[in-house]
Order: structure tokens, then sequence, then C-alpha cells
């Protein structure tokens, strides 16, 4: 990061910035060129170390980069206004970068990513184990590994 004073360092501030977010992007490595894709997600801080969760369809690209390289990379943004400087226009936004590895999970573990995804999209009256059932959704969790967070004016 190019411009220190503008990196976010605590923990829960990140979380809360990630919180405040309702679209993740995500990174995968593919060839000629990479692979973005833009995903809802939910997401848990357990012991300290954060895992995000989304849900696909059970075949198709995003699994294929997965088996191939299970290393991802994932961005969250807020842009909170445009703001005149008098001889410029900055924006003032927030956003979190992470990396980490990408999984398939099941049982259980899938019923959670649905659950935590339903409840940080805010969606009530469907069930995460129903959803499970249906055996038609993939549910893919990302363990993070490293994470950091900027923005462009401090918090007031």
């Amino acid at each position: 990061m190019r411009k220190f004073q503008r990196q976010i360092t605590d923990f829960e501030e990140i979380i809360a910035l990630l919180d405040s977010c309702d679209t993740i992007r995500l990174g995968l490595l593919d060839s000629p060129y990479p692979y973005v894709v833009p995903l809802s997600f939910g997401y848990e801080v357990k012991n300290g170390k954060l895992y995000i969760y989304f849900h696909c369809a059970r075949e198709g690209k995003k699994l294929e980069l997965i088996k191939r390289d299970n290393r991802v990379c994932v961005e969250a943004d807020r842009l909170n206004s445009y703001v005149d400087r008098g001889d410029s226009v900055t924006a003032d936004y927030a956003s979190v970068i992470a990396f980490g590895t990408a999984e398939l999970v099941t049982g259980e573990e899938c019923v959670r990513g649905l659950e935590l995804l339903l409840e940080h999209c805010r969606i009530k009256g469907h069930s995460a184990a129903a959803c499970a059932a249906r055996d038609i959704t993939a549910v893919v969790k990302i363990t993070v590994d490293e994470i950091t967070g900027k923005r462009r004016f401090p918090l007031q």
C-alpha cells in the first residue's frame, strides 16, 4: 500500500467495513486473464480468523477454476460520496482486500454457509437447510489468510 495513512489496521474496523458491503468480487486464476466475478456473501469470524461463504451452481467456471487452483483474492468496497476539493474531485471510499483459499463445503458446513449468507443479505423466510437439501446449490468457504483495509478519509 503506497499511502499508509489510509490503511485500516484494526481487524474489528475491517470486519465492520466488510459487514457494510453487500457484494464481494472474487478473483480467480485463469488463463490468459484473471477471472473476477461479483457475488453475494456471508461471513463469520471464529477464533480471530475470517471465513467468507458464497453460493453458486454445482457446475461452472468458478468451481472449475477453484479445483485447478484454490488461491483466491476477495475485494469489497463502499463508495460514500465524491468530494469536491476545489481544484479536484476525490472519492470518499473504503475497501477491503483479502487473500485466502477456497473450498467446496458440504453437510452442516454447507448449511452454516447458507445461514450466514441469508443473514448477511438480510433475507428472511427461507431455510438454509431446505436450500441445501435441494442439491442444486454449491457453497464455497474462503479461509482468509491475509486481509487489509483502506479508506480515503478517517472515520469521524
